[in-house]
């Protein structure tokens, strides 16, 4: 059918020799009928083909409004990016990218050869960790002791005066602020030191808390390209729970495809 369309998820070299296809390792459909490989000057992309009811461009237009259908197509997608890239080095394209038939394929193959092939160059042999520092809730003061002991379990509390209220969301905002400056300043020098470990490196924005359901203050969302013969010594550059400023922690994640550092092979999500 010359109207198929293909969805594209990742582009790898050709494998030596062309008689020999890369063996996925689970062929069942993802999204569509089935993965296969599309070959063109020496670069391989691994598509399938999928409804037109979903992914022509006037539904994928409405699809992309809907958040709970882009989350099942990016656990798909990352699915198969993640079975190939346990295989060989690939570079991942971008989500819902979408091309009219094989010659579609290809030809978004020819015109976006330099980059993929430059971007298959700087990923090969190396892996992406992801790096975030968080600067905790200061833990609320007890109440104040009273004078003379503790009061009767029955008496009533004395209400806070105003001054006391002010006084005291003065003082947590004062923690507050020297536990973030203190993350912020070990945030800057980890980056530093990280990014000497590895080949390449990329600050995203700061996740925000009510999207990533996670305590505290995100003051570092890194990610580095690290060769995979530097992994421990770039581990080993992460510093320990007991060797941060208190109030500060840092998640280590990975290893993962380098989504991060493919970026600029990406094509566009809608049929090429």
């Amino acid at each position: 059918m010359t109207d198929e369309l293909l969805y594209v998820y990742t582009v790898l070299r050709t494998p030596e020799p062309p008689s020999a296809p890369l063996a996925l390792d689970e062929p069942e459909a993802a999204l569509g009928s089935g993965l296969e490989l599309v070959e063109h000057q020496g670069l391989t992309a691994v598509a399938e083909p999928v409804d037109a009811a979903d992914f022509d461009e006037q539904p994928l237009r409405a699809h992309l409004e809907d958040l709970d259908w882009l989350a099942r197509i990016a656990r798909a997608h990352h699915e198969v990016v993640a079975r190939v890239g346990r295989r060989t080095t690939t570079v991942p394209l971008r989500l819902a990218t979408i091309c009219r038939g094989r010659a579609g394929v290809r030809r978004m193959l020819a015109e976006a050869h330099e980059p993929l092939s430059e971007a298959l160059e700087r990923v090969t042999d190396a892996e992406e960790w992801g790096i975030k520092l968080y600067a905790q809730p200061a833990p609320a003061d007890p109440p104040p002791a009273q004078a003379g002991g503790a009061a009767p379990a029955d008496a009533p509390a004395a209400a806070p005066s105003g001054r006391d209220y002010l006084r005291r969301r003065l003082t947590d905002r004062r923690v507050q602020a020297d536990r973030t400056g203190q993350a912020q300043r070990a945030a800057e020098a980890l980056h530093e030191r990280l990014a000497r470990q590895a080949s390449g490196a990329v600050l995203h924005p700061p996740q925000q808390r009510q999207l990533s359901h996670v305590p505290g203050e995100n003051v570092l969302n890194a990610a580095y390209l690290v060769p995979v013969t530097g992994r421990q010594a770039f581990l080993d550059s992460v510093p320990a729970a007991d060797d941060l400023p208190a109030g500060v922690r840092v998640e280590v994640t990975g290893p993962w495809v380098p989504y991060s550092f493919t970026h600029t092979a990406t094509a566009p999500a809608r049929p090429a």
